[in-house]
């Protein structure tokens, strides 16, 4: 074998242009290939990091009639479903793949919040002690909410960065008054993502799909939201779970515990608990993605059945240039399997070496798509292996009908031949 390569790649120094127009088709579609799939592979993890986020791992669970969420923004209190106590938020930390929970409440339609004769229009929560914890928020400036505030009754609020822009345009929100609901909040805080992560965004359609708020939102603390809204309302959860792998575990679990404990019936009820699959969102998108690349990939593989030909004509001639050096060895006793060999051995290294040049052209051309129109790439180590395996797999089926012929000259037709 090992000289077998040898004077494979002596033949095919000794021919460098021709044996590289025939590899311009392998390296062609390799390199397409390659380019395609680290697109592939980028756009998913992108698309992956947009829903999810970078070190979150936070998933929400929340009440739901039939097929949707239960909105208490225009819905009474659901009969039957009963809110969920400190106790019970205790319980759901023990449950697999839950870090720590939060419960709170939200109003996604925010009709009757202003600021003097601005109107609110983000998303308002009531929430427990363990809310900016779980969604790791940070006090940028004023103070959070007291241990007294969280179960008491006083009027106070926390913004986020957005609210905070967009309610007061710069100046600075501490102390003064937003209306809820008309009852007087007193701005004690403003709060800001620990991440600095934000999802990369490109056109409208992915603005709407990772963002549901435009005006940020307010924090008021869990217990005075019966003065503002109605008592016994029944709680959401958001769960952060120990990694991003169980984010789909942690929701579900949570999910079924709340439907069998906090339901009355659940097995008649058209209530349950489910939790936000961000994980199969993200899942369904990439899908999109995959199948959408996929026809390219099919495409490119044209480029590899044409390099395939082109490596089988091109053994053929040298087939037909080295007969009479067949015939010299067969007449001295080389075998048919030793032949064979001869040229499976060159073609596979003619298409290795193209495979080789085909995956480092791949890489190239993704960095340069990555860097001119921002696609977003990344480089996959099995697809690389896969694709050199594979070349070398064109070679030996390509090459087996010239190795055939060559095998089975005899010696002494291929010895007259001139």
């Amino acid at each position: 074998m090992k000289e077998n390569i040898g004077m494979a790649f002596q033949g095919i120094w000794s021919h460098k242009l021709r044996s590289f127009l025939t590899m311009l088709g392998i390296i062609i579609g390799i390199a397409s290939i390659i380019t395609i799939i680290s697109t592939i592979k980028g756009t998913n993890e992108k698309i992956k990091e947009n829903l999810i986020g970078r070190g979150n791992n936070v998933v929400t669970v929340q009440l739901y009639q039939d097929d949707s969420v239960y909105d208490l923004s225009w819905n009474a209190l659901p009969a039957g479903v009963s809110p969920i106590s400190e106790e019970m938020r205790d319980v759901l930390t023990q449950l697999g793949g839950v870090q720590e929970a939060s419960l709170y409440l939200t109003r996604s339609y925010t009709d009757g919040v202003y600021y003097q004769n601005t109107a609110f229009n983000g998303m308002l929560n009531g929430i427990d002690d363990h809310y900016f914890s779980v969604y790791g928020y940070q006090i940028a400036y004023g103070r959070g909410f007291s241990a007294e505030e969280y179960t008491g009754g006083k009027k106070v609020v926390i913004l986020d960065t957005d609210a905070a822009s967009s309610l007061f345009s710069g100046e600075s929100p501490l102390g003064k008054t937003v209306e809820i609901q008309g009852k007087p909040f007193v701005v004690i805080g403003v709060v800001s993502s620990t991440s600095s992560y934000q999802p990369e965004i490109n056109n409208l359609a992915e603005y709407y799909t990772y963002y549901s708020s435009t005006g940020g939102k307010m924090f008021v603390p869990s217990a005075i939201w019966p003065e503002i809204y109605q008592y016994d309302e029944p709680q959401s959860v958001a769960i952060k779970a120990a990694d991003t792998d169980q984010i789909t575990a942690a929701g579900k679990n949570v999910a079924d515990f709340l439907t069998a404990n906090q339901i009355a019936d659940p097995d008649t009820s058209n209530f349950s608990y489910q939790s936000e699959n961000l994980v199969e969102q993200a899942q369904k998108l990439q899908q999109l993605s995959t199948s959408t690349n996929s026809q390219l990939i099919w495409i490119a593989g044209i480029s590899l059945l044409v390099g395939g030909i082109g490596v089988m004509n091109i053994m053929l001639v040298s087939v037909t240039e080295r007969t009479q050096e067949i015939g010299l060895k067969k007449a001295i006793g080389a075998r048919k399997k030793r032949i064979m060999w001869q040229f499976l051995t060159e073609a596979a290294v003619l298409t290795f070496l193209g495979g080789i040049l085909g995956v480092a052209g791949g890489i190239v051309m993704a960095k340069l798509i990555s860097s001119i129109i921002g696609t977003p790439t990344a480089i996959s180590i099995p697809a690389i292996a896969i694709s050199v395996v594979f070349s070398i797999a064109i070679g030996l089926v390509f090459g087996s009908l010239p190795a055939a012929k060559a095998a089975n000259l005899k010696p002494i037709d291929a010895l007259r031949r001139e």
